[in-house]
C-alpha cells in the first residue's frame, strides 16, 4: 500500500486567481472566443481573455458528481479562464496531476460534502483529502497503463457509434428520406403494418422477486437499441403469460416520457421470457411488414419529429397511445426489401454485439486496475 498524503501537501492552491464572470461580463470579452471558459465540469463557452497558462487540474466545488466513478476533475493544460465553481491546483514536484485526476474520479469523495440542496466540496474539504502515493516513476506507469485500456474502450465506443450510423444509412440507402418520399413508395399507416397492439402491465415490480425480469422505458435508448443493466421482476399468472410478455420480433413502443424521449422504439430479439411495462406498447407486426423496418422509420429523424408533434403533453410528461401510434403515416415499400434490410441489420447486430461483450469486458478490467493501481498491487516500488 503507497502512504497516504494529503492533497494539500502534494498541490498549490490557486483558487484566489478564480474570477467568474456574469453573462454581461462574458459577452463584453467573446469575440474572438479564444480561450475555455471553465466551471466545476468543464469548458462552457470561450472568451477572449485568460488567468490561468499552465497545467491545472480543476475539481468541481459545487454543482458537481463526488461518487464512487464519477468525473469530478479535469485536466486544463492550455490558457484559460475559471470562475469560482471549481477549485484550482498545480502538482508540487515529483506529482502528477493525471495521476490525481484519475484517483479523485474514481474514489467517492462524498464524505466530503456539505450542504443539503446543492453540495459543496470546501477549501478545507478538499485539503483533508488523502492520495495513496507511490513514487513519481510509478505515477506515471500507473497512468499510463490506464490510458491505454481507456484509449481501447474509446476505440470500442466510436465503433459502436459507428455501427449505429451504419445502420441508419442502410436504411435511407434502401428506402430514401421518409420526409420526402423520393423512391415513390405507397403511403399508409402504421395500422396497416399491424397484428395487435398491447399495453404492458401495471403490476409493480420488485428489484429481486419475481419471476420474469420486465422491461420497462429505461431498458430502451433513443436510439432504439437494449439496455439490461437495470432490470426488475414481477410474477405472471398462466392467463397473463401471452398478454404481458414479448416474444423475438415484437415491437416495443415507449407511450409516455419526456416530450423528447416520448416514442423511443425498439424489436426485441431474446430467446428469453420478458415482460414489459405499463408505459410500453407492444406492436405486432403483420405479413406486409418486417419489425426492423418499423422500428428503423419510428427512430428515424422523421419518425421522431412525426412522434413529436402528436405527443400530448400532461404535467411534463408526454404521452402517445395505442390508437395514435396506428394513425401514423409510414410509406410501404415491398415486404422482400423489408425483409433484405432486417437480415443486413441483425448482421450489423451481431456485430454490434461482439463490440459490446468486448466493450464491457475492457471496462470491468479497467475498474479492476484501478483498484489494484491505488492499493499498490499494479506496480511494486523497488
Amino acid at each position: 500500500m503507497f502512504k497516504m498524503e494529503y492533497l494539500s501537501d502534494i498541490t498549490n492552491n490557486l483558487d484566489n486567481l478564480r474570477k467568474p464572470l456574469n453573462a454581461q461580463e462574458r459577452e463584453l470579452i467573446r469575440k474572438y472566443k479564444t480561450y475555455p471558459y471553465c466551471g466545476a465540469n468543464g469548458v462552457l463557452e470561450y472568451v477572449d481573455e485568460f488567468i490561468f497558462d499552465e497545467k491545472i487540474l480543476c475539481i468541481a466545488e459545487d454543482g458537481g458528481e463526488w461518487g464512487y466513478n464519477q468525473k469530478c476533475t479535469y485536466i486544463m493544460n492550455e490558457p484559460c479562464w475559471v470562475n469560482n465553481h471549481a477549485h484550482v491546483l498545480t502538482a508540487k514536484d515529483k506529482v502528477s496531476l493525471e495521476y490525481l485526476s484519475i484517483y479523485l474520479n474514481f474514489i467517492d469523495l462524498n464524505k466530503f460534502i456539505t450542504g443539503t440542496t446543492r453540495g459543496k466540496l470546501t477549501k478545507s474539504a478538499l485539503e483533508m483529502i488523502q492520495i495513496p502515493l507511490p513514487s513519481y516513476t510509478k505515477q506515471i506507469e500507473i497512468v499510463s497503463l490506464l490510458q491505454k485500456v481507456k484509449d481501447i474502450i474509446q476505440k470500442r465506443e466510436s465503433q459502436i457509434t459507428a455501427l449505429d450510423e451504419l445502420t441508419q444509412s442502410l436504411f435511407l440507402e434502401m428506402f430514401g428520406d421518409p420526409r420526402a418520399n423520393d423512391l415513390n413508395w405507397e403511403i399508409g399507416t402504421i395500422n396497416d403494418l399491424t397484428e395487435s397492439t398491447q399495453y404492458g402491465s401495471s403490476q409493480k415490480a420488485s428489484e429481486s422477486e419475481g419471476k420474469y425480469p420486465i422491461l420497462r422505458m429505461n431498458n430502451i435508448d433513443y436510439s432504439g437499441n437494449w439496455d439490461f443493466t437495470s432490470l426488475k421482476f414481477i410474477d405472471l399468472s398462466e392467463g397473463e403469460l401471452e398478454k404481458y410478455t414479448v416474444r423475438p420480433g415484437d415491437i416495443l413502443f415507449n407511450r409516455t416520457n419526456s416530450k423528447e424521449l416520448v416514442g423511443k422504439t425498439a424489436v426485441f430479439n431474446e430467446e428469453e421470457t420478458y415482460a414489459y411495462a405499463g408505459y410500453l406498447i407492444r406492436l405486432r407486426v403483420n405479413e406486409r411488414a418486417n419489425p426492423e423496418f418499423v422500428s428503423n422509420y419510428l427512430n428515424s429523424k422523421y419518425g421522431k419529429s412525426i412522434l413529436l408533434n402528436k405527443a400530448k403533453s400532461i404535467v411534463g410528461m408526454a404521452n402517445i397511445n395505442a390508437q395514435e401510434l396506428k394513425t401514423i403515416p409510414i410509406y410501404l415499400p415491398p415486404k422482400e426489401l423489408q425483409d433484405e434490410f432486417g437480415h443486413k441489420k441483425r448482421a450489423i447486430l451481431e456485430k454490434k454485439k461482439i463490440l459490446l461483450n468486448a466493450h464491457k469486458e475492457m471496462e470491468n478490467l479497467y475498474n479492476s486496475l484501478l483498484q489494484k493501481a491505488f492499493k499498490g498491487e499494479l506496480f511494486q516500488e523497488q
